[in-house]
Order: structure tokens, then sequence, then C-alpha cells
């Protein structure tokens, strides 16, 4: 039997100072730790310590030239975290912000994401403390074919399949798909996230954004409930927020917030129509991380410095980076009367931000659940690679909108609880967690 304060005591001793990892099992843990002592297949296999281990860790040198001429150094990671039901998949984050631990806790994460979707992938992860911000193209260039030129030794189609994430778009995707492709030379789905022009699906760019959306939907309408005329309030204004507000406006409700490093703009007319969608994509191609020439354009109000969660709204989607929504933002958006909170960044909500929106009673959603439309749209990219075929719009789309949908459900089935609150918290991580731990037992790891 587990005890689970003993078992996370050890878990941060053999993992010092990396806190999001040990956030990240801790959450799991807390949900599943019943099902694993009830079950002597489980301990026997003692699949605790093995689902919190990586499979394999690399770590190398990325060596790259700038403008100047001068030799600029930055590490490379890939975190092969679990194959059990699939090839490793998971996506390479380019940011100053990048260590170990934060790369460990995402494919920790993904593990489970992957399996939600009922997609046959694996989770992983990988990256560098690189950032794109500021540098030009031929600097970005030469950075990636030097990561490429490394990283391509651990990957492959049926191996472990990259995609994109936090500073790693559509440019970056290209750039280390031509040094693969040059270095080994192979037209395969070893990337995900791909141009449309070589091999990539319509609707990933869009698809983290949607597939919260979808949840979202499903979630409202196990609560009697619907999006239209529901007033949003999203973080970020990258792909993942831009596809959400698309998503939102077309199912009937207002998104009212965006957000940015230096601060968040207030619309209330809406961030509803495709010119303002097209200037959230130009503030990102920008490279100046900033959302104040939206509210400077529009019309709208600016507040500097600060997050969206103290405008009241009836729903709540954090879509920037990990933690970014914390205890204070959580109680003030219950003091404003929020119905709903939906995490489509990865683990976006703190620890004690979660707890509080689950003690008071309000549906949220875990950023393992509702945001795996982004990873389930990049398996969907794999199977027409494979196939040698490429699917609408539509199709794409409605593939997408059925994944959700069963993501959901699966959440519901484990995760309501006795006074028929959904816990969805828990209801992600058991459904996830099962799949995994079913298949390590049966593959007699």
């Amino acid at each position: 039997m587990y005890d689970l304060e003993k078992f996370i005591r050890e878990l941060e001793r053999k993992n010092p100072a990396e806190p999001e990892f040990i956030q990240a099992v801790r959450e799991v843990c807390e949900s599943v730790i019943d099902v694993v002592n009830s079950n002597p297949v489980y301990l026997k296999n003692r699949i605790l310590e093995r689902i919190t281990e990586p499979d394999r860790v690399f770590s190398f040198k990325v060596e790259w030239e700038d403008d100047n001429g001068d030799i600029q150094v930055n590490r490379g990671y890939r975190v092969q975290f679990n194959n059990a039901i699939g090839p490793y998949k998971g996506g390479l984050r380019f940011h100053s912000s990048v260590t170990l631990g934060s790369l460990k806790f995402l494919g920790f994460e993904q593990t489970f994401k992957n399996s939600l979707t009922t997609l046959p992938m694996g989770g992983g992860k990988g990256g560098s403390d690189f950032s794109p911000k500021g540098r030009s193209d031929a600097e970005i260039l030469r950075f990636c074919r030097s990561f490429m030129t490394e990283l391509q030794k651990y990957i492959g189609p049926d191996t472990d399949i990259p995609a994109g994430d936090i500073g790693v778009g559509a440019r970056e995707i290209g750039f280390l798909y031509g040094q693969y492709k040059r270095l080994r030379g192979e037209n395969t789905g070893v990337l995900t996230g791909k141009g449309l022009n070589y091999g990539g699906s319509l609707v990933r760019p869009e698809a983290t954004g949607y597939g919260t959306m979808y949840f979202a939907s499903e979630m409202l309408k196990a609560h009697g409930d619907s999006m239209e005329g529901k007033r949003v309030a999203v973080s970020g204004f990258g792909n993942v927020a831009w596809g959400a507000v698309m998503k939102a406006t077309e199912l009937g409700a207002k998104v009212v917030t965006i957000s940015g490093p230096d601060g968040y703009v207030l619309d209330e007319d809406g961030v509803g129509t495709p010119e303002k969608w097209a200037f959230m994509l130009q503030l990102r191609s920008s490279n100046k991380d900033v959302v104040k020439p939206y509210a400077d354009k529009f019309g709208c109000v600016f507040v500097p410095g600060k997050k969206p969660w103290e405008v009241p709204v009836d729903m709540a989607f954090p879509c920037a980076i990990q933690n970014e929504l914390g205890e204070e933002d959580a109680a003030a958006l219950v003091a404003n009367g929020v119905k709903y909170v939906v995490e489509t960044s990865n683990m976006g909500c703190t620890r004690e931000a979660m707890e509080y929106f689950i003690d008071h009673r309000i549906p949220f959603a875990p950023g393992k659940a509702a945001n795996a439309g982004g990873v389930a749209v990049s398996g969907l990219e794999m199977s027409q690679n494979a196939m040698h075929l490429s699917w609408t719009s539509e199709e794409v789309d409605g593939k997408l909108h059925g994944i959700m949908k069963s993501i959901h459900e699966a959440c519901v089935a484990e995760g309501r609880e006795d006074d028929g609150y959904i816990n969805y918290v828990k209801g992600a991580n058991i459904a996830g967690f099962k799949k995994v731990a079913d298949a390590m037992c049966a593959l007699g790891y």
C-alpha cells in the first residue's frame, strides 16, 4: 500500500529543485492513490514509481552563430516520458524559462493528456532555453539547424514525434523539419504542426483553442447550460487564445479580455470580429510580446501590469502559461460570480487556485483534459502523414469535436461525486492514468 506523503517526499528527494514536476505528480497521485491501493496488479507492478520516472532524458549542447558572428551556446532537452500506449508525442518549447524540471512536468502531463485523446500516443516534451524573441530569421534558422542536428538522433515517426509549443511556431517547425530531411533524407511525419505545403494538417493552428471550447460546451451541457450569451475572460494572445476567442464567438459567447506580459485588454464590445482576430496574429508575429497596441487600435481599456482575473465574467480560460492563475485570482473570480473555469494552458492554475475552485464547487476543467485539442489534431496529422492523404477542414474539425466530447465523457464517468458535483480534475486523472497503467501492466515492463 502506498502512503501518499511518504511517496511525494521520496520523489522530492530524487528530483530536487523541480517544483512544477512535483506539483503535477502530486495532483495526479492525490486523485489515483485510492485506485492504485485497491488494485493488487498496480501494487505488484509498482506503477506509481514507474509512471513518475521518465523512460529517458536527453540533454545536449546547442552551439550557433548570431548575426554579429559571435558563438552562442544554449542547452537542448528531450524528455521521453512514457511510451506504453504509443510513440512519444509532445511539443518543443523555446523559451528562456525552460529547465529540465519544467519539461519533466510537461512530459508527465502529456502522458495522461495523450491517453485521454484515445489516440495511440505516449508522452514526451522537449525544448531549449533559447528564446526566439528579438532574434532575426537567420539566427533562428541557424539555431534550429544546430538543435535538430542533435535531436534527430533520438526521434522518428514511430519512436518520438515532437510538435510546436511556446516559441516554436510554423517558422521554427519548418526550419527544424528542413534540417531533419537534410540529415536523414526522409519525408516522414516526424514532426507535427508542419506547413500545409509539406504534410501539415488543416485546423492545427486553431486546434487547442477550438478543442477547449468544445470541451467547455460539453461541460456546460452537463450542467444544463450553454455557451450562448456567456461573458468570457481569456488570457494570452497567441495561437491558443486566438483559436479560443474565435470558437467562443462562434458558439455564442462574448470574450472581453486578452492579455500579455504588459497587462490585459478589456474589450467590452467583445474580441469577436475577423479584424480583431487578425490583429491578434499581427501582435504575435511582431515578437514584442505586448497587447497594448490592441487597446490603442480598437479604443479599449488597457490595464498595465495586471492579469484579467479581476474582471467579472461567467467563464475564465487561462491560456498563457503554467501557474498564471493563483489563489487570490481564484477568490476574485468566485467573488465576481464566475460559473466555470477551464484551464487551457498546461497547469495554468496553481494548486491552491484549483483547490479553491473545487472547494467552492465551481466546475473546473484541468488542462490535461481541456487543452488536449492541440495534440489530438497532431495525432490526426500523424495519421494523415502515415496514409499519405489530407483531410478537409470539416473532417478534421469533426474528428476534433468527437475527441473532445469523448474526453469530457471520460472525465464525467470517473469524476462524478456522491453529491452530484463533477470533479473534472479527479475524473481526468483517473481516466488518463488507468489506460497508461493497464498498458504498462499488460506489456510486462
